[in-house]
């Protein structure tokens, strides 16, 4: 509450927390003897116990890749496409670049997240039984975009959205690829497959040098 300004002490204090009166009554005011009331008001405050709050959940789309199950936080996509003609580039056939693709009229570099991730090494040495066996009708193309830049890439297979709680994730194991683990936050179970969550930031900064 502000007084009404007729004190004659304004004039010599200017404001009433400057004024020795005010302040030797704040300090009665805190020094009051507490009442068993406000004691027992205050012990079951404190007694009661602390909520503890829920784990930050993630929204990531899981999807195939060379026979690996990755994920990738869903603000950065933009749709998932049906599988369509890419064009491919002179001088880029060797790259991660696998050449441009149409997408709503609009063309779009498409690159092999498997190349850019050394996965598709890791695939050609395992033997042929142990890739998954996805047909070309559940592959499909991911359409992404990260600091206004879109890039389209082509994946096995779409398993849809799914919410992880941060505490969930793990080490990767040391049997990624080095590429892989560089862009990966961590790795966490779902229906009996084991998932990679990509750290989007490290993943597009990984793409752009491998563009210039």
């Amino acid at each position: 509450m502000s007084g009404n300004g007729r004190c004659r002490e304004l004039l010599r204090y200017v404001h009433c927390r400057n004024c020795p009166v005010y302040s030797a009554a704040a300090v009665q005011l805190l020094d009051r003897p507490v009442t068993e009331e406000h004691r027992r008001e205050w012990t079951a405050r404190y007694a009661h116990a602390h909520q503890v709050s829920t784990p930050a959940r993630i929204s990531v789309v899981v999807f195939q890749v060379s026979g690996e199950w990755l994920a990738l936080p869903t603000p950065a996509f933009q749709e998932v496409a049906e599988r369509r003609r890419i064009h491919s580039l002179p001088h880029r056939r060797e790259g991660v670049v696998l050449g441009l693709v149409n997408v709503r009229g609009e063309l779009l570099v498409c690159a092999s997240l498997g190349r850019l991730l050394g996965l598709e090494a890791k695939a050609a040495r395992q033997p042929a039984n142990n890739t998954n066996s996805s047909t070309s009708n559940s592959s499909r193309l991911l359409v992404t975009i990260w600091e206004g830049k879109r890039v389209v890439f082509p994946v096995d297979e779409v398993l849809g959205i799914q919410r992880v709680n941060e505490t969930e994730l793990r080490e990767p194991p040391a049997t990624v690829a080095q590429a892989a683990n560089r862009c990966c936050r961590g790795v966490f179970a779902w229906r009996e497959r084991t998932v990679g969550v990509l750290d989007a930031e490290a993943l597009f900064s990984t793409l752009n040098r491998k563009l210039a």
